[in-house]
């Protein structure tokens, strides 16, 4: 690999703004031992997730505090009480931190912090593994900003190119996209990387682990020297270190907690269907229980998410479906639908385990078992976040 501070091998890899591409390869069984899915909840409420710290105390923008205490926000995360101040400094930043934990305004409120002092000639990059991801970003972006003359926009895979020029006319404070389009918009020489003051790798992980490690270092190599470098995670893999000193510059390193572990506030169970058993008859029955009010329901490839978002559907139970294969106008109406509670049931493949950040899910049921665990953190931190209690079941054949 080829950073701009230090040199590493590249690692060659599929181009695309979507890491549920993989999934026209034949899936595997897993191999994860079924009691890791195993765990009662160890509820904590808001502590250890909120501090007595007030966004007051931060001497933020006036505007910028109004627009946080307009959304709810009074008192900080864990995350964003030793991420924001570090940030406002200017320093770089590897930081793990659960899902639900507030991470996108611990990045986002320095970033917008520095974009008011020089808004002409401060440009933040937001690369994510997902256009759902990037998506959600963009939105706490323009609400933490409302009123403030900053601007910005998502480029990601999935919708049409030809619109994008336009969007990259006008100033920019703040890009955010998925690798692949990214680097066909420089490739076509519309985005100029080398005006990006800040880079930004959220869900870095995923981003290093599931084949974007080469178009990461093209994005690096063509923004060549910046002033800030920000890595954010649920989870941190031991093996990329390497690839994580290459593109930090003396960093603040956060952990909130060991980036290993499922969020305690969810309680995880397993079910387990015999040979012979109907396991949708076995899906179909929990939801008699009217406490799954909002459920996302993963699986491990997109025909068999189609096929449990008709054959729920049928019966009686709303249900939509996000994957790979869906069109971003369709992933979209399907999460606002999910949001607004016009359907019930979300069936996803992993591409919606980073991203999708939906209030009060209650629970997320995995009906086929994750192949990794890295995976199922993930997809379980769906549910039990900002300190609420959630549930996770999986199947077990």
């Amino acid at each position: 690999m080829n950073f701009t501070r230090k040199n590493t091998k590249p690692i060659a890899n599929s181009r695309g703004g979507n890491v549920d591409r993989r999934q026209t390869q034949k899936k595997k069984e897993s191999t994860l031992d079924p009691k890791l899915f195993e765990k009662k909840a160890k509820p904590s409420g808001q502590q250890g997730f909120r501090t007595e710290k007030s966004f007051e105390d931060l001497q933020l923008s006036p505007k910028v505090l109004q627009n946080i205490l307009a959304k709810g926000y009074q008192t900080l995360t864990t995350i964003q009480e030793q991420s924001i101040v570090p940030l406002l400094e200017g320093r770089d930043m590897m930081a793990i931190s659960k899902t639900g934990s507030g991470k996108t305004a611990a990045f986002l409120i320095p970033i917008i912090e520095h974009a008011l002092k020089d808004p002409k000639n401060y440009t933040a990059l937001v690369v994510t593994p997902t256009r759902e991801l990037a998506l959600q970003i963009e939105e706490e972006f323009k609400s933490l900003t409302s009123g403030l003359q900053l601007y910005s926009a998502t480029f990601i895979g999935g919708t049409n190119i030809n619109s994008d020029p336009a969007k990259l006319s006008r100033k920019l404070q703040v890009i955010v996209g998925t690798p692949g389009r990214l680097l066909d918009l420089s490739d076509r020489k519309v985005l100029d990387l080398r005006k990006v003051n800040t880079l930004v790798l959220d869900e870095f992980d995923r981003m290093l682990d599931m084949g974007f490690v080469h178009d990461v270092n093209k994005l690096v190599n063509r923004i060549g020297t910046r002033n800030q470098t920000l890595l954010f995670s649920a989870t941190l893999e031991p093996a990329q270190k390497k690839l994580i000193d290459g593109l930090l510059n003396n960093p603040v390193e956060v952990k909130v907690d060991s980036g290993s572990g499922t969020n305690e506030n969810i309680e995880q169970q397993t079910i387990r269907v015999p040979e012979g058993k109907d396991k949708f008859e076995v899906l179909e029955g929990l939801f008699q229980d009217p406490e799954m009010e909002k459920v996302i329901l993963f699986t491990e490839t997109k025909r068999l998410a189609d096929r449990l978002a008709k054959k729920l559907n049928q019966s009686g139970i709303k249900s939509g479906q996000i994957h790979g294969d869906k069109s971003q106008n369709f992933r979209n109406r399907m999460i606002d639908e999910f949001k607004s509670g016009t359907i019930r049931v979300l069936v996803a493949t992993d591409v919606a385990a980073r991203g999708i950040d939906v209030a009060d899910v209650s629970h997320v049921i995995n009906y086929q078992r994750p192949m990794t665990m890295d995976a199922y953190i993930h997809r379980i931190g769906r549910t039990g976040r900002a300190g609420k209690v959630g549930h996770a079941i999986t199947f077990v054949n």
